[in-house]
């Protein structure tokens, strides 16, 4: 290849400014955690869920050719700061204890959500041109932070079992067990009502609980637990 022709713009392709876009909401969500603004942090990584599930399908329809897997690695990289480091930091700075022994848990507990979405996301670019497979090795890394946020959103959130769930969805992303691929279009439909209802300030909160963050995280933890119990 020559010189002239690496312009990152001739690597460039709508479907690419989607991932920016998926990558964009990551850090945003990144900064709102550090500032403690933990509801629009929750709020961001669904956003750049919502980015990441349609760039694919904007490369489709646009017929994208890429022959170098700059869309492939872009993705991936995007999804590394939004379903990696972003739940991670939300998990870190959204849990404040004085016991260091606690402390240490959640800053262990977050470096794992990190290298285990590292792990899946490079294991996925290496086998995806190799193996067949018509859904996902592995739990989803959208999936971290899909629970996390929706389980904050829902207004249950309890330190003790955001590190549970985090060190499970953690290490099943990184595992053997098939997880389908969405195609249940009538839960397709309601999961995209519920995220409208979760971003948009309408009042869906009954008791102190979001009603439909509850349900979306319920869809979630089925898709995990009954995947894992077919295995």
């Amino acid at each position: 290849m020559e010189i002239e022709k690496t312009n990152i713009q001739n690597f460039l392709a709508i479907s690419d400014f989607v991932s920016l876009l998926n990558m964009s909401s990551g850090f945003l969500s990144i900064i709102c955690s550090i500032n403690h603004n933990f509801e629009l942090s929750a709020i961001l990584m669904i956003i750049a869920i919502m980015f990441d599930s349609i760039d694919g399908w904007v490369a489709r329809k646009t017929n994208r050719q890429d022959d170098l897997g700059f869309g492939k690695n872009i993705d991936s990289l995007s999804d590394a700061i939004s379903f990696g480091a972003a739940p991670a930091v939300f998990i870190y700075t959204s849990i404040n204890s004085a016991s260091f022994a606690l402390q240490l848990i959640v800053i262990l507990v977050s470096l794992l959500i990190v290298v285990c979405g590292v792990l899946r996301l490079t294991r996925y670019n290496v086998i995806a041109d190799h193996i067949k497979i018509s859904g996902f090795i592995g739990f989803p890394i959208p999936g971290i932070s899909l629970v996390i946020a929706t389980y904050y959103l829902s207004g249950l959130y309890n330190s003790y079992i955001a590190l549970i769930l985090s060190i499970i969805v953690s290490i099943l992303m990184i595992s053997n067990i098939k997880y389908p691929k969405f195609s249940n279009i009538p839960i397709i439909a309601i999961s995209c009502i519920l995220i409208v209802l979760i971003i948009l300030p309408i009042p869906t909160v009954l008791y102190g609980i979001n009603i439909p963050a509850l349900i979306l995280l319920l869809f979630c933890l089925y898709y995990l637990i009954s995947n894992l119990i077919k295995k």
